[in-house]
């Protein structure tokens, strides 16, 4: 902010300068000495005064909160309008309260081009400063502390944590391992990382965690409508419940940074582009009870403790916990194995992102400055990865030919398109894997027999867990979770929807093609 009202001194005296080289390179002194005594006549006693409006200006424009971390053309615009907006407010000031003594015309204009170009220039040359240099303090290798990444062993959490571990981020991981260790076995033994074994509703667990961590990332979850479905108390618990209960946990060691991994499927049933302003009306407990968490972080949100959201589009791709009750892994699982695929309702829409995409929405979100992300809800995805099932299956069958397509129209009308500009605009934020790209991925792993039998019970979240069962739990847990499921006022409760569940008719893998979502685990 100094720094920007020095730069509009100096935009100011260079203009009010012009004229009077100008003369003076003529070789007309007099009329230089005039123009140099009328423009310190103005610039001293009245200039100075005025200035103020300035800084007050650009810190309503955003230059020092959101916009920081805007790129590219968008921001050029907000700097452009803050000093358009700033130089207006100059001109209101100086007629309104110092009318006999106004800003030359000329002077005016040198000014109104320099303080945008000088503006904007200052700012893309920090941008290429930050690009080229790591900025850190003296003494210190990791000044961003540790990250906690809950659910760090599962489908997302495997990709991110080795993504910050690349980034030479300070990493602990909770994870109550019911996939098994074998994502994250590749980065054991990190010195940068440490591995924990807890259960998101174990009140020791948490607060174990939580010390000494300077952020939170929350990928903890029951993921999917069947494998909720499948146990509703259990996802209500994990989903919803243990959310409540981390924020309280959170709020008490003092974390400021809470950044919750939400889906896109609280958007429910719609033929319109959603935004972040969309309405919302999830229709599966999945849904709600991800809605429901967003809720009780944003009614948590204070001066000290800042959660993000982000609602992630339908996830596909190759990760080191591998998935196959995906839509697009399914697909090509299929065509690949079979020669088969079904697609039911072809025409619905719907939003999609490769799980390596996911990880670096998470940490560019991580690296954003706090007030920029403090209370925002983003849709995680890229406008240009809207597809419809049908397009989806076009695709396969550019890769395998010889697949044949089964089309099948049903009462289930889940449809959604997701618009993904906010993160794009505020963040950055655009993806680097194309839908055809995790295709190719996956193909590659069938081709190497990397994946040798798809069908296998640890790729799906509902047969695992169904022969797994749910973790168990303590009496105190058990109260404790029971007290946090209680929806705080303003709060709809999840299981208001375990009525409403989207009726389905077919096998399990139909259902599974139809009803795959996006998720952390």
């Amino acid at each position: 902010m100094l720094a920007d009202f020095a730069l509009v001194q100096v935009c100011m005296i260079v203009a009010l300068g012009i004229p009077v080289v100008f003369l003076l390179s003529r070789g007309d002194s007099v009329a230089a000495t005039a123009r140099l005594e009328e423009a310190l006549s103005y610039y001293i006693p009245y200039f100075l005064c005025i200035s103020v409006v300035f800084p007050l200006v650009f810190l309503l424009n955003g230059f020092y909160t959101r916009s920081r971390a805007y790129i590219g053309r968008y921001k050029l615009v907000v700097v452009m309008r803050g000093a358009g907006i700033g130089i207006l407010t100059l001109l209101a000031v100086n007629y309104l309260f110092f009318r006999t003594n106004l800003v030359p015309r000329l002077a005016l204009l040198f000014f109104a081009v320099l303080t945008i170009i000088s503006l904007s220039l200052t700012r893309l040359a920090k941008t290429l400063l930050q690009e080229r240099y790591e900025i850190r303090a003296r003494g210190t290798s990791n000044p961003e502390g540790t990250v906690l990444v809950l659910g760090g062993a599962g489908y997302i959490g495997s990709s991110l944590v080795r993504k910050l571990l690349e980034s030479g981020r300070k990493v602990r991981v909770v994870d109550s391992l019911v996939y098994g260790d074998e994502p994250l076995r590749g980065v054991f033994g990190h010195p940068n990382l440490e591995m924990r074994i807890g259960d998101c509703r174990n009140i020791q667990d948490m607060v174990a965690a939580v010390r000494g961590v300077d952020s939170i990332i929350d990928l903890a979850a029951i993921v999917g409508d069947p494998a909720c479905e499948q146990d509703k108390q259990t996802a209500l618990e994990i989903n919803y419940a243990a959310t409540r209960m981390l924020i309280e946990v959170a709020k008490g060691h003092g974390i400021q940074r809470f950044i919750f991994a939400s889906s896109c499927s609280v958007y429910g049933a719609t033929d319109v582009m959603m935004d972040e302003n969309s309405a919302v009306k999830p229709i599966s407990l999945y849904g709600q009870t991800k809605l429901d968490s967003e809720h009780a972080l944003v009614a948590a949100r204070s001066s000290t403790f800042h959660p993000t959201i982000l609602r992630l589009a339908t996830v596909f791709g190759l990760s080191y916990r591998p998935r196959f009750d995906l839509v697009v892994n399914l697909l090509m699982a299929k065509a690949f194995n079979e020669g088969v695929i079904t697609i039911f309702n072809g025409e619905q829409w719907r939003p999609f992102i490769h799980v390596h995409d996911v990880a670096a929405g998470i940490i560019k979100t991580l690296n954003a400055p706090l007030p920029v992300v403090s209370g925002q809800i983003y849709n995680l995805g890229d406008t240009r990865l809207n597809y419809t099932l049908t397009q989806v299956s076009q695709m396969i069958l550019k890769m395998f030919p010889n697949t044949q397509v089964q089309h099948i129209e049903d009462s289930d009308r889940r449809n959604y398109r997701v618009s993904f500009d906010k993160i794009e605009t505020q963040l950055g934020f655009t993806c680097s894997w194309q839908l055809e790209d995790g295709m190719r991925q996956l193909r590659q792993a069938f081709e190497d027999k990397e994946i040798t039998d798809y069908t296998d019970t640890r790729y799906y979240n509902q047969k695992f867990l169904k022969i797994a069962g749910s973790p168990t739990r303590n009496l105190l847990d058990e109260h404790l979770m029971a007290a946090f499921a209680s929806a705080p006022k303003n709060v709809a409760p999840s299981d208001a929807v375990v009525s409403n569940k989207p009726t389905n008719g077919h096998t399990e893998t139909i259902h599974l093609t139809k009803g795959a979502s996006a998720g952390a685990n």
